[in-house]
């Protein structure tokens, strides 16, 4: 049986992966703040599992919970487009401190396995579409508030990997497109639709008129939840001692074509108002899955599958 910590457990994909390590057989520790008032939905999980109130800044939690695991799973962070922009600086604390109190409490406590969670943004505006894992890093520009999210993984990757590299640790490193399903909060552009398309069919109007950020043209890879899970599955069944992974899948879609298909599954004609773009936004993002195809992932869900079931799910709310 192995012994998993769980950071950042009570969040969209936290709760999933609590879900998959008590499947897994593991025995589980959750760590998280609650910032997200969460914790109740983890009730409804099959299995039992250890929660710990708290935040993943604090090193002396850290070094607590990590005691007696034989695994890390580190997913504690600050989620959501709208904090890159109004909590920059508590984006990159919980990044650091908590990669950081981790790696401290390892040379405590000298857990086996370390599994970090990074993310999509770390490319920027990537110069390679469908993106591999050799694709640099990079912070455009430190003055804009939205890198602080790509730059805390930034940071906390290479934490990681130059820790482990000096210290008997394994370490992976896994980099998450666009993950969305059922209960994933209101932070993000799928659920911002739904509640857009909603209300403007809540007005006395004909004219369904929606707007969204940018020309529409922009493009992202929506991975359904459990595509995801299944991806992270191969991950760590993987017999590495230092890896990087991209977790999703690679059907590119444009925002308009996204709304459209949001619509047709509320059953709405819609206009599209188109707006400027944050500054920083990525105007294309696909990642080349290659790697975790070949230890063995295959996309279940297409996109229409997922969207219908999370239309429905923010529909029945």
């Amino acid at each position: 049986m192995t012994k998993t910590l769980i950071t950042g457990g009570t969040g969209f994909i936290g709760r999933a992966v609590v879900e998959l390590c008590l499947k897994n057989g593991d025995k589980v520790t959750v760590l998280d703040n609650d910032s997200r008032g969460s914790i109740q939905k983890l009730s409804n999980l099959k299995g039992q599992f250890r929660y710990i109130l708290g935040d993943i800044r604090d090193p002396e939690l850290a070094i607590e919970a990590t005691r007696d695991v034989d695994r890390v799973i580190h997913l504690a962070y600050i989620n959501g487009t709208e904090y890159f922009y109004t909590k920059p600086y508590d984006i990159l604390e919980v990044g650091v401190k908590g990669i950081l109190n981790i790696l401290d409490a390892h040379r405590i406590n000298g857990f086996k396995e370390l599994i970090v969670a990074s993310t999509s943004e770390t490319y920027q505006n990537a110069p390679v579409i469908p993106t591999p894992e050799s694709t640099p890093l990079v912070i455009p520009d430190v003055l804009n508030p939205r890198f602080s999210y790509g730059g805390g993984k930034i940071a906390t990757e290479l934490l990681a990997i130059n820790y482990a590299k000096q210290n008997d640790l394994i370490v992976k490193v896994f980099r998450p497109h666009n993950v969305y399903g059922p209960d994933m909060g209101n932070q993000h552009v799928i659920p911002q639709l739904i509640e857009k398309i909603q209300k403007s069919r809540n007005k006395l109007s004909q004219n369904f008129l929606v707007e969204i950020q940018g020309s529409g043209t922009e493009t992202r890879s929506f991975c359904y939840i459990r595509d995801f899970i299944s991806a992270l599955q191969v991950t760590l069944e993987d017999k590495v001692p230092l890896g990087i992974y991209h977790l999703g899948v690679n059907d590119e879609v444009s925002i308009l074509d996204l709304a459209s298909k949001i619509a047709a599954i509320m059953e709405t004609k819609i206009e599209i108002k188109t707006s400027s773009l944050l500054e920083g936004s990525p105007l294309r993002r696909c990642p080349d899955i290659t790697k975790i195809q070949r230890l063995g992932f295959s996309q279940k869900w297409t996109l229409e599958m997922g969207l219908e079931e999370t239309v429905q799910w923010y529909l029945q709310k």
